[in-house]
């Protein structure tokens, strides 16, 4: 059914698994549509009340697939067109965190941009204590679009929310913990394993409260996000299109 999407599912659990191993799980614009299909399909599951997401014991993901990329700028594209590819990414993290189920990211390696930026649409995320994420957006010359600024915001406050935002650091997996960035830390290896544990320390609680404790949460952590990112799918076509962004992409292309 899915072509970089592995689906396990077991009793009321499912298990998402990213697989372009070969390009580290990068986002590729095919792998965010059917990363967004699997969550709306999901979505509509009665019968199932954890969602974990996860890519391999390399890593969780790489980032948005900076060769797809290059159509944010392609100027042979109509402005519709290229507004509607820069805002795949975001559609992608709204189906996540709009989705009723509990949904947990267990991550190895690191989890850098994008792939950062996806498992901050999950309620929960579970990082390997070797592993590390980071936000390089503005080193690409990109703003941080998807509708992360506001997530990071909820989670962190302003000013950590710029710090990582604008600094672009490599932030380890204890520092990331200690920040808030991430819920829980857990051996190498161990990611999987460790949200499973909190997938069924989940699954022991009355399923329909939690439901609706999720979506209380979301309502007041979230009131004010669309409001702070609607215009996101504008800013990344415009500062993509930039000499200075186009550069930063060529050196990291490289």
């Amino acid at each position: 059914m899915y072509e970089h999407l592995i689906v396990k599912e077991q009793d009321r659990w499912v298990e998402v698994h990213l697989n372009r191993p070969q390009v580290r799980h990068a986002l590729s614009r095919a792998l965010m549509r059917e990363i967004t299909t699997v969550a709306r399909a999901l979505s509509d599951r009665t019968d199932i009340d954890v969602v974990i997401l996860t890519g391999d014991t390399r890593c969780f993901s790489a980032g948005a697939d900076l060769n797809d990329a290059q159509a944010w700028a392609d100027d042979s594209l109509s402005t519709v067109q290229r507004r509607d590819i820069a805002g795949t990414g975001f559609r992608m993290c709204k189906a996540w965190e709009e989705m009723p189920q509990i949904t947990i990211a267990a991550i190895e390696g690191y989890a850098v941009g994008g792939g950062l930026a996806l498992s901050l649409a999950c309620d929960w995320r579970v990082l390997a204590q070797d592993a590390f994420v980071s936000l390089p957006e503005i080193a690409l010359g990109i703003p941080l679009t998807w509708g992360t600024i506001p997530r990071l915001v909820n989670l962190l406050g302003p000013a950590k929310a710029k710090r990582l935002t604008i600094l672009c650091e490599r932030v380890p997996a204890p520092e990331a913990l200690s920040l808030g960035l991430v819920d829980y830390t857990c051996d190498k290896g161990q990611a999987l394993f460790r949200a499973q544990a909190l997938a069924a320390q989940t699954l022991a609680q009355p399923a329909a409260t939690v439901r609706m404790s999720k979506e209380s949460v979301n309502a007041a952590a979230t009131a004010l996000n669309h409001a702070s990112s609607y215009m996101a799918h504008d800013q990344i076509a415009l500062a993509a299109s930039s000499p200075e962004s186009r550069a930063a992409r060529g050196q990291a292309l490289r």
